[in-house]
């Protein structure tokens, strides 16, 4: 029986997202066994700095893709939002599972929505782009980072860390955790990290054995979605941890993309967005990111760059 390694951090989501893929891939190729193995990355060992300040964007992928190029694994899952526009040479985005929840959610023990929060609640996020929207909405949102996985951010918050949490809420869904999702934030609101939702599965070029598996799972839509919105943040980011994000809506034949940036602290924000055909999704997201960038979205990464 022919054997295939599938690699991965090993937090509770992670492996929900390893053991979903080996599913659906036990589905179409019964004859093979699947193995996942378990992966320590840098952003798993570090939990005591805010993640804007490591600055490192293969924070949760570096030693997976080292595994992967060095065929200890034949191919790599990971949460595509983590997964940097560039990869390393001699390895592409081999597919991606039909995307969940795509917004983001907010986690409140008292059940607030976000009209009802004020500054005397304490609200947590490890994102800039969550920070950023949350300060365009009042300025005087106190706002505290916070790490680790689902679980932790929730006993942190039970034991008084926080009164708010902003998360992913696609996460919290596939932990069976809704219960604590006291709203699903409308997209326009706060607009969500680039590919969030989406599981990726990152393989080596040029292994076609590898690549006859994988044809047989990818989603075709999200694949597209994840491509042109990816194309959108390589264009804007230059390299360094700025607040920017997107979301597509896609048909058979129609595109658009919605998009911003902004500074940390929710100046100089700048959104937009673009629609076009579906064969030029990617070209639409190309094109609305330099739009950004002749709106003066470069001197946001130049100041992000200086700080």
């Amino acid at each position: 029986m022919a054997k295939i390694k599938i690699g991965t951090r090993g937090s509770q989501l992670a492996l929900y997202q390893a053991k979903r893929l080996k599913s659906e891939l036990e589905n179409h190729f019964p004859d093979t066994d699947f193995e996942i193995i378990i992966i320590k990355t840098k952003g798993d060992k570090i939990l005591d700095v805010a993640l804007s300040k490591i600055g490192d964007k293969g924070l949760f992928t570096k030693e997976i893709e080292a595994s992967l190029l060095e065929k200890q694994i034949d191919m790599a899952v990971h949460s595509l939002k983590d997964l940097p526009t560039i990869l390393p040479e001699g390895l592409k985005l081999g597919a991606v599972l039909k995307r969940g929840e795509f917004r983001d959610a907010l986690v409140s023990l008292k059940g607030k929505k976000l009209k009802d929060l004020t500054e005397k609640d304490i609200i947590a996020t490890s994102s800039l782009r969550r920070k950023a929207q949350l300060l365009k909405i009042n300025p005087n949102f106190n706002i505290v980072d916070i790490r680790g996985n689902v679980n932790t951010r929730i006993d942190k918050m039970k034991n008084g860390y926080c009164t708010a949490m902003i998360m992913a809420a696609a996460g919290l869904q596939r932990l069976s955790m809704d219960e604590y999702i006291s709203e699903i934030l409308p997209e326009e609101k706060m607009i969500p990290a680039v590919s969030q939702g989406i599981i990726a599965i990152e393989s080596r070029i040029n292994d076609t054995k590898i690549d006859t598996y994988l044809q047989k799972i990818n989603h075709e839509h999200s694949y597209s979605s994840a491509l042109a919105e990816r194309k959108f943040l390589n264009v804007l980011e230059g390299g360094c941890q700025i607040p920017v994000g997107c979301y597509t809506e896609l048909t058979d034949d129609y595109f658009k993309i919605h998009g911003f940036i902004s500074k940390p602290d929710g100046s100089d924000y700048i959104s937009g967005n673009l629609s076009g055909k579906k064969e030029k999704a990617v070209e639409v997201s190309e094109q609305l990111a330099k739009s950004f960038l002749e709106k003066g979205a470069f001197k946001i990464v130049e100041f992000i760059r200086n700080i």
